[in-house]
């Protein structure tokens, strides 16, 4: 009976990079994505094994090489309107709170957007209903930062949950491609921001979609991520997590929403009791 090869020193030094810069890990059992991902940029750079990889990291004066390693190693899995119920719900919710309060523009944070497909599907949403809320939308990626904000895809990409009269609707064809129209970027806002390291966007949001992040993060660091969404989000408001992710057990800031199956809303942490003394 064989086993997975143990990851080699090359594949450990790599994933030590990305965790460092990012505080995703990637496990022992799944090593392989890391040479699958990097195919493409060892061709660009005339390269052949990953040991070549290692020792031209090492020997760079500047850090753009690691920036392109860790870039091609993030996972940017998404597509539009994913998890449609939970949109859809999530777009309900906030016009509730938008009639709540009149006076101000419900603000959603979309952290972790990767190519933009999740905030973009937001904008269709919202402006079907003739509303426009805040929304603000990061990913640690520039790469893919830099997508979003062109919001160019390819006939794939549009094809993963559009439907075709949203397609016609808000997209242009360009060369093969798809490109969204002015009027639906410009609902966006897209910045670079490191959950892990950075302080979040300014302001309070009502609502935060932090969905199949937390997923690739040590537990001390999901229980950090879960502080900067805490500080970020206003008392009342409500967090979608991806569907294999939880706070409990790990943050008393958020606790499963009574009016939305599977959201979370954040409260205030019960002061822990004091023992009386003597």
């Amino acid at each position: 009976m064989t086993g997975l090869a143990a990851p080699s020193g090359a594949m450990n030094m790599i994933a030590a990079l990305l965790e460092q810069r990012t505080g995703q890990q990637i496990a022992a059992n799944r090593a392989w994505r890391i040479e699958t991902a990097l195919k493409p940029l060892l061709r660009a750079h005339g390269l052949s094994t990953l040991d070549e990889l290692v020792s031209r990291l090492i020997a760079a004066r500047t850090g753009e090489l690691a920036d392109q390693v860790v870039d091609a190693l993030l996972n940017q899995e998404t597509s539009f309107f994913r998890d449609a119920a939970v949109l859809d719900t999530l777009a309900e919710a906030a016009l509730e709170m938008q009639a709540e309060n009149p006076d101000r523009k419900v603000r959603i944070w979309s952290a972790g957007c990767s190519t933009g497909q999740e905030p973009l599907s937001l904008a269709m949403l919202f402006a079907e209903k003739d509303a426009a809320p805040e929304i603000v939308a990061s990913d640690i990626s520039p790469a893919a930062i830099t997508r979003a904000r062109a919001a160019r895809y390819s006939q794939f990409e549009i094809q993963r949950g559009l439907p075709v009269r949203r397609m016609m609707l808000w997209f242009d064809s360009a060369g093969g491609d798809w490109v969204a129209r002015p009027e639906l970027v410009r609902r966006v806002q897209f910045r670079q921001h490191n959950l892990t390291a950075d302080a979040p966007p300014p302001g309070r949001f009502d609502i935060i979609l932090c969905r199949n992040v937390l997923l690739y993060f040590s537990l001390d660091l999901r229980r950090q991520v879960f502080e900067t969404l805490a500080a970020a989000i206003r008392p009342g408001g409500v967090l979608v997590l991806g569907a294999g992710e939880t706070v409990i057990g790990l943050t008393d800031h958020f606790v499963p929403c009574e009016k939305l199956r599977g959201f979370y809303r954040a409260v205030e942490p019960k002061p822990q009791a004091r023992l009386a003394v003597g």
